[in-house]
């Protein structure tokens, strides 16, 4: 985790004390469980809370037991045992390391999802707002990075919210999946602890059993995660190359906001960039990032290896610190976006009126013309803006193959913006539903 980019409540999930917590948990739910079964004294099970429940654990110790042990949990387990005295002989009846592991994590990612969901709440509600701001502003829109036909910046920002909310139920989708406890022990037998214990932990930490482990929680759910926080990532450059693009000097209608004292340039006082948007997109691309290792950490050996462990000792807490960041920045960044409807206007009416062309083919083929010859009448008049500034409408007007087929009333008509934002109601209703 790097601290410029991690927001304190997110990386507070990934603190050694947090891990440390919940394998304290998870132990000690287990040894209630097992002692409801007789296995484990009550007394013992109780003075487990008792000595450790409001504990904290030394860190500093506990790395010191690993050193020695080269194993992390039972340098946690050894030192679980100086708090507890000799009831900690009953701590881990039948459990295997993977019990605590996978299981932390999987309560880890839950709690990293409730954060990422609040995030997406928090855009989607930006988002909205600015959409319904600029429902009616027109601007043009782009293929190719080329004009193509007029829309509103409301629109553009409808269908932003759109993909934001699907990945906000992706998100919810991969939170379902990847919530569940192993407790099963050696290569998931069951053999040395009832399933019953299982149960009892997962739902004291808010899981469900996974219905058959390997020792280990089958890691497509991980990948499954992970892959949907890189489909989050990409949505938010989607819309951050927008917002660059858009910033252009010579485009420049919208910006980021530019707060008193910030400096764009250490060269060039005059300069205002896009840094915020330059940022996401290259978190987005950190967090994409992340997606390959867990999908290779599907394949392990047999019942289980520890290939995938290091790989997710450092995407877990990076992936979901760096996208709790960039949702959050983008959300920042999306509410004080500054919008130029004079400049979209001015964009717009830049190249005359080219922007109606397929208004006047379509009139054209209906006024019983064949789409070769319409295709090629407008075309030739289109080409005389690109290549000498004329305006569109007065070269239509005054093309004699045009007027034939069309009136000056009718070529007029073709040119009102009014016909290209007609349905924007529906579009809306479509997305927010009626308003």
């Amino acid at each position: 985790m790097i601290p410029r980019y991690s927001r304190p409540e997110m990386a507070a999930i990934w603190s050694p004390e947090t891990k440390f917590r919940i394998w304290f948990e998870i132990e000690a739910h287990a040894a209630d469980a097992m002692a409801e079964l007789g296995i484990v004294p009550k007394d013992a099970a109780k003075t487990i809370w008792d000595k450790a429940g409001e504990a904290t654990f030394d860190i500093d110790r506990i790395d010191e037991i690993e050193r020695e042990t080269k194993h992390d949990v039972i340098a946690f387990l050894t030192h679980l045992a100086e708090i507890v005295g000799p009831e900690a002989r009953f701590v881990h009846q039948g459990m295997t390391s993977s019990d605590v592991l996978d299981t932390c994590l999987s309560v880890q990612l839950v709690r990293a999802t409730d954060i990422l969901l609040d995030d997406l709440d928090k855009l989607l509600a930006a988002l909205k707002k600015r959409a319904f701001e600029h429902k009616d502003t027109v601007t043009i829109g782009r293929s190719h990075g080329i004009h193509a036909e007029p829309t509103t910046f409301g629109v553009k920002l409808a269908q932003a919210y759109a993909e934001f909310e699907r990945c906000r139920q992706r998100l919810v989708n991969a939170r379902e999946e990847i919530a569940t406890c192993a407790i099963s022990g050696a290569v998931g037998t069951f053999a040395n602890i009832d399933p019953s214990v299982e149960e009892h932990v997962a739902e004291k930490m808010g899981l469900k059993p996974e219905p058959v482990s390997t020792q280990v929680i089958p890691r497509d759910r991980h990948a499954m995660y992970f892959a949907t926080l890189a489909v989050i990532a990409s949505s938010i450059e989607r819309l951050s190359v927008e917002v660059r693009h858009l910033q252009r000097t010579e485009v420049l209608e919208a910006e980021e906001y530019f707060s008193p004292g910030q400096k764009g340039s250490s060269a060039m006082p005059h300069k205002r960039n896009p840094v915020l948007s330059e940022n996401l997109t290259g978190l987005a691309r950190m967090v994409r990032a992340y997606a390959t290792p867990a999908m290779e950490n599907v394949a392990l050996w047999h019942e289980r290896d520890i290939s995938h462990s290091s790989v997710e000792r450092m995407i877990g807490p990076d992936a979901t610190v760096t996208l709790d960041f960039a949702l959050a920045r983008l959300t920042g960044m999306m509410e004080k976006l500054v919008v130029y409807p004079d400049a979209m206007q001015k964009n717009m009416d830049r190249f005359r009126g080219l922007v109606h062309s397929q208004r006047v083919l379509l009139a054209l083929t209906q006024a019983g013309v064949s789409r070769e010859d319409a295709y090629r009448l407008v075309q030739r008049n289109a080409m005389k803006v690109w290549e000498q500034g004329a305006d569109f409408l007065t070269e239509l007007l005054g093309d004699d193959e045009v007027r034939a087929a069309l009136s000056e009333e009718v070529i007029r008509d073709k040119f009102d913006l009014g016909y290209h934002t007609k349905h924007v109601d529906t579009i809306f209703e479509r997305v927010f539903g009626e308003s």
